[in-house]
């Protein structure tokens, strides 16, 4: 760190050694380069401020057995560096070498990620506390809810029909030493609820004390195999971790795949759909051509019948003479004019008939007219 500090009055004096020389685009990148290294500087003298101040923490707080033992040769260590740092200043300062930096980092980056899942823990913790009581809030509201309601059907409906009346009061007080009894067995209930958590409390406590016992007797060597068996717990963890990612990139792939077998399926089941619609369009169509032919055929039938059956008469049929066709004639023309002449006559038979009816509803009506006038009697 002091090098780099050392460095920077060099390169300050070259630039202004060199500010008649080089033009002003060059300096201003100078300045912003110098700039953006200063921030990194100031980012990790920050970070390593942080760490120190953490260490100093450790110092000042009261250690338990197992982590003094724990730490012990570290900050023995630590202490020692301290001292020859401390002896080696006053000739001239050392900086950190790139190893220790990278230690200082991961050590500040592990100490963030412990943080950061304690806050989860501490924030999923709140979380399900509140949901908790949010819960028992919505089950104590139902239940106020539930008794509101039989309180309104059982009590109120029958004071509203019996008021001033014997029975009302004592379906009242009824109700209220129901209610009181089912309140003392709930409070049964929860001391019997609570008398077992305080004993498995107790157990819990108990076996913590003797967790804590044991770890005090452990030794170095029980802590070296301890360290090993993390080692060993974290090789396989990362492995784990690896088989995930691999599970689960291969599950993303498996989605992304199946994604698309599903719209194929969902067209497909589209295609079959419209087909089916089809396929019954067809088949109504069929049948009604079918129904069609079956018509056809039965008219066809009945034609060639009627063909053969004036076949048969065109066969059987003979041409009368000429003689007898010319007096046919003849006779069917004097018919015609006979019938013609009787229309004629009927035409003015009806006419007469018409006139003879005039004239007699007109002499009907004169003579109900003389009666009237001149009745009988008289």
């Amino acid at each position: 760190m002091t090098d780099d500090d050392t460095d920077t009055p060099g390169s300050e004096s070259q630039v202004d050694e060199g500010e008649n020389e080089l033009p002003v685009i060059q300096l201003y990148g100078l300045v912003e380069e110098l700039s953006y290294g200063n921030s990194a500087l100031k980012t990790e003298t920050e970070m390593f401020e942080k760490y120190y101040n953490k260490l100093e923490s450790r110092d000042q707080r009261p250690l338990q057995i197992s982590e003094m033992k724990m730490l012990e040769t570290e900050f023995a260590r630590l202490r020692i560096k301290r001292r020859s740092k401390s002896r080696i200043s006053t000739d001239h300062l050392k900086s950190l070498s790139v190893d220790q930096k990278c230690k200082l980092v991961q050590k500040e980056l592990e100490d963030t990620k412990d943080e950061i899942r304690h806050l989860r823990a501490n924030a999923e913790r709140d979380l399900q506390y509140h949901e908790a009581i949010i819960e028992e809030a919505g089950i104590r509201c139902t239940e106020v809810q539930r008794a509101m309601h039989e309180f309104k059907k059982d009590i109120l409906k029958t004071i509203s029909k019996k008021k001033g009346s014997i029975l009302a009061t004592q379906k009242m007080m009824e109700y209220i030493n129901d209610m009181n009894h089912q309140r003392d067995n709930i409070k049964d209930k929860l001391r019997l609820k609570n008398v077992s958590l305080k004993v498995q409390r107790k157990k819990m406590l108990f076996q913590l004390r003797q967790k804590e016992e044991v770890s005090k007797v452990l030794h170095d060597v029980d802590f070296q195999q301890l360290k090993i068996e993390n080692a060993q717990f974290l090789k396989a963890i990362e492995a784990r971790n690896q088989e995930l990612i691999h599970l689960k990139l291969a599950s993303g792939t498996t989605l992304q795949v199946l994604h698309v077998y599903k719209t194929k399926l969902q067209r497909a089941m589209e295609m079959s759909i419209n087909l089916e619609k089809e396929i019954l369009l067809r088949n109504e169509l069929l049948e009604k051509i079918e129904r069609e032919n079956l018509q056809v055929e039965k008219d066809r039938a009945k034609a060639e019948a009627l063909n053969k059956k004036l076949r048969k008469q065109l066969a059987s049929f003979r041409v009368p003479p000429v003689l007898l066709y010319v007096r046919e004639k003849m006779l069917s023309g004097d018919l015609e004019k006979t019938i013609k002449m009787w229309e004629r006559k009927v035409e003015i038979a009806e006419m007469s008939l018409k006139s003879y009816r005039k004239a007699w509803n007109k002499m009907k009506t004169t003579n109900e007219q003389l009666l009237a006038i001149y009745p009988p009697g008289k």
